[in-house]
């Protein structure tokens, strides 16, 4: 329990990039750059997939949803934290602020399990070609987002009711949006119990889906291999590319930010960690899945009129 008179708060201060004073318009311009860039590539990635109908597959349907779900994502944090680098920021109320880590939980953990079920995508098509569309039906790929996006909000509701069960007595949180390990610091009670809770819970929904990807990831080289052709090989590769960029990325952002010691970093490195699966890991799926994928650059070229609809 921490010591001295407390008075119970009912709304935080973000501290932002504080420690970047000199920096924070030259981090505005490039975090809002980012952000445009951002919102601009996976909206072309969602209205691309829904007019093309050469795109109308699992594989593409997953990506749309995930796309889309990174818009969200970015909305719930990046604003905010905009704002707070030319001296905009409000306080945010303990509602608001379990609102925003709310979202920001379900959508983290819907992404993971989005890109699991992307994965194993992956390997019926590789794997099991002749019963790809057995498989991957219509109503199987909505029961894998439908899953995806119950578990992100089965943990997020667990770890809100676990962090704000507890007592506030500081209200400056040292970070540019409501986390969980900012936010506990904040508490003036024992938060080891929790610390545990939300140790074990970052663990699982991570390390779970890094793990089925993995085992996806294997049984597709292994059946990648066994092909005769060395353009069948590469063909076979070129496919998963893309999803494998991004997965290695991003679960090793995520592994970096949650699995790491609370205390390993500074105030500072946590920040600069957080920018990278709040504002570059979004930017990704636009950037790798255009710039490395031929079927959706394609479909680019069709929808703006330079290539004939087949």
């Amino acid at each position: 329990m921490k010591s001295g008179n407390h008075t119970a708060v009912s709304e935080f201060v973000f501290q932002g990039f504080s420690s970047f004073h000199e920096y924070k318009l030259i981090l505005f311009v490039v975090f809002l750059t980012l952000y445009f860039l951002t919102l601009a590539g996976n909206v072309i990635i969602v209205t691309i997939i829904s007019i093309d109908r050469h795109l109308h597959t699992p594989m593409y349907f997953f990506l749309s949803v995930l796309s889309t779900s990174e818009t969200v994502y970015t909305l719930v944090i990046v604003p905010r934290m905009l704002s707070s680098l030319i001296g905009l920021s409000q306080p945010i109320s303990l509602a608001g602020c379990a609102t925003q880590m709310f979202f920001f939980i379900t959508l983290a953990i819907n992404n993971c399990f989005l890109l699991t079920a992307m994965g194993y995508d992956r390997y019926v098509a590789i794997c099991n070609p002749l019963r790809y569309m057995v498989l991957m039906n219509k109503r199987v790929c909505a029961q894998l987002v439908w899953g995806a996006c119950s578990i992100g909000l089965l943990v997020a509701m667990v770890q809100i009711s676990s962090v704000f069960r507890l007592p506030f007595c500081e209200r400056e949180i040292g970070h540019y949006f409501c986390d969980i390990r900012p936010v506990m610091k904040l508490s003036c009670a024992d938060t080891t119990l929790h610390d545990i809770i939300n140790f074990i819970i970052s663990s699982l929904v991570i390390v779970v889906p890094m793990g089925l990807v993995l085992i996806s990831y294997i049984l597709i080289i292994s059946t990648i291999l066994k092909i005769a052709s060395a353009e069948g090989r590469k063909k076979a590769f070129a496919t998963c590319a893309s999803h494998l960029t991004v997965v290695i990325i991003h679960y090793g952002c995520a592994s970096i930010a949650y699995l790491k010691p609370k205390s390993e970093n500074t105030r500072d490195q946590d920040q600069l960690i957080s920018v990278t699966y709040t504002v570059f890991t979004p930017l990704l799926n636009p950037v790798v899945y255009t710039l490395r994928n031929k079927e959706v650059k394609d479909a680019f070229q069709r929808v703006i009129g330079k290539k004939p609809l087949a």
